[in-house]
């Protein structure tokens, strides 16, 4: 039998080299303004993305990848004998996992639902990152597919990740607020720290940027005081406030990330520019 393959969506952001030098699958998410949805794989860059959404007082739309978008995935490893352990967005804040299930469902009535597991990773970003990564693993040390499943429901167990807002309106604006919905009685000129466990949990409001900042640090110790060694941290048009971030955690960490990268326009749309990020597992888990 051909190892398992690891699927995913595309918010997970990983750096496309570091995906395709783990042979990540991947199917796209949509995201355009005005009826003009692009594959968000086939962006190249997103600057101008951003720079739009800054202006624009319209906010873009978003959709999942359609059934056939899965199965033009799917198939040809099966074909191929692999089996496939496909890892998604957080069904609380999009309907790609719910759309994958029903791929699925269509592959069960061919008699092929047993060659295809998917996972609700109940995260985003560099949370599904860290999750395929140590799916990735498993399977490149020869896991079969039960084994790979019980590597990501592992990791997901002790996955830590939150991320800092410049501003609640974008969640306001796209609606994907979750939990933090009380937040919104009051004025939205804080900075919110934010986790997602299937839908957006409120954390924290300061005041600052710097405070923010500061708080996200103390955050990546308690990360590493709890043994979750392997980090990442993420950004959205907040390069200088990446490095910084980045910085310190080499400090804590005694290493390097796993991976940077800037978030996408799907995720991004609701965040807003100005979004920095840290979260880890152990590095156990990946190896």
């Amino acid at each position: 039998m051909a190892p398992v393959a690891i699927a995913t969506d595309s918010t997970h952001y990983l750096p496309r080299a570091l995906a395709e030098e783990q042979g990540i699958h991947q199917v796209s998410l949509y995201v355009g303004w005005r009826g003009e949805p692009e594959r968000e794989l086939e962006m190249d860059g997103f600057d101008a993305f951003y720079e739009r959404l800054r202006r624009d007082p319209e906010l873009p739309s978003t959709s999942q990848p359609s059934i056939g978008d899965f199965l033009t995935v799917w198939e040809p490893l099966i074909e191929a004998g692999h089996d496939v352990v496909s890892i998604h967005l957080a069904g609380g804040i999009s309907g790609t996992c719910e759309a994958a299930r029903q791929a699925h469902g269509l592959l069960s009535e061919r008699g092929l639902g047993d060659r295809v597991e998917v996972i609700d990773g109940e995260t985003a970003c560099g949370g599904t990152g860290l999750l395929v990564l140590a799916a990735a693993a498993a399977a490149r040390a020869g896991a079969d597919k039960d084994a790979v499943i019980a590597r990501v429901l592992d990791a997901r167990k002790v996955l830590r990740i939150w991320f800092c807002l410049d501003t609640l309106e974008y969640l306001r604006r796209g609606g994907r607020v979750g939990k933090a919905q009380a937040w919104l009685g009051g004025t939205l000129r804080i900075k919110p720290i934010l986790s997602l466990e299937y839908e957006i949990v409120p954390v924290e409001r300061v005041r600052t940027a710097g405070r923010a900042f500061e708080r996200m640090v103390r955050y990546a110790q308690e990360l590493h005081d709890s043994g979750s060694d392997g980090w990442v941290v993420q950004h959205i048009q907040a390069p200088e406030q990446s490095e910084r971030l980045i910085a310190r955690c080499r400090e804590i960490f005694d290493s390097e990330p796993l991976f940077t990268s800037e978030v996408g326009p799907v995720i991004g749309t609701y965040t807003g520019p100005g979004l920095i990020g840290v979260g880890a597992i152990p590095r156990a888990l990946l190896s």
